[in-house]
């Protein structure tokens, strides 16, 4: 950027790449150069550095006070959440002398808000940033439901990711879709972990829907709020 603006007072020639950021500026896109070092995001260039502080506004938290607990933690502002849920198995796996192929990460739907969190989790985290496509959530039931209509996507409430031991096989659980996540809405390689998620309807419904949870939407509002 500070080439740009010598490029601008004539100080420097502006080269190809610098008209190629150029470009992505006054088209709000966030330019090839930055998206090859970031995390992956289908934000526009305002969007997108809005959002950029907001994680490091997070990780300055983090790094500020280390031993204080967050009781919440906004997991859709991490660039490598599996890593985080990774460290969750392996605290476990130390406090009770499990191996941590043994463990996975369970997930809790909780229905409170993140101001309602007055602890941190005891065998877990309480995470927050979870964008439910394809389908609902009834928190009054605690169950996926079909969507509203004209409603895309849907802010989940607090989740509860905690590491238990993977259970035996066993008969099909039909009163739980295992519900994967990714990180935008390209899905594919950007899957982050399996989540379960209650349902009152057969798990497959969900399977045809495409249903899943994505960390990072664009002009989806970040906060929960109960309608």
């Amino acid at each position: 950027m500070e080439e740009i603006d010598q490029g601008f007072k004539g100080l420097l020639t502006i080269s190809e790449k610098m008209e190629s950021i150029i470009d992505s500026i006054s088209l709000n896109r966030v330019p090839v150069q930055w998206t090859i070092l970031a995390y992956p995001s289908k934000r526009g260039l305002q969007n997108w550095l809005e959002n950029l502080f907001k994680r490091i506004e997070q990780l300055n938290l983090f790094r500020d006070d280390p031993l204080n607990i967050a009781k919440v933690v906004m997991i859709s502002k991490l660039f490598n959440p599996q890593s985080f849920l990774t460290a969750i198995k392996q605290i476990v796996g130390r406090k009770y002398g499990q191996e941590l192929n043994q463990l996975y990460i369970a997930t809790e739907i909780t229905k409170k808000t993140i101001e309602e969190i007055d602890s941190a989790g005891k065998d877990g985290a309480y995470v927050f940033g979870f964008i439910l496509e394809g389908a609902r959530w009834d928190y009054q039931i605690g169950q996926l439901d079909e969507s509203k209509p004209k409603e895309m996507f849907f802010v989940m409430p607090v989740v509860y990711c905690k590491a238990q031991p993977i259970p035996k096989e066993g008969k099909e659980d039909k009163s739980t879709y295992l519900c994967p996540c990714y990180k935008t809405e390209d899905r594919g390689n950007t899957y982050v972990f399996t989540a379960q998620l209650k349902t009152r309807h057969i798990p497959r419904k969900w399977i045809l829907a495409g249903v899943a949870m994505l960390m990072d939407v664009e002009g989806v509002p970040e906060e929960f709020k109960k309608k």
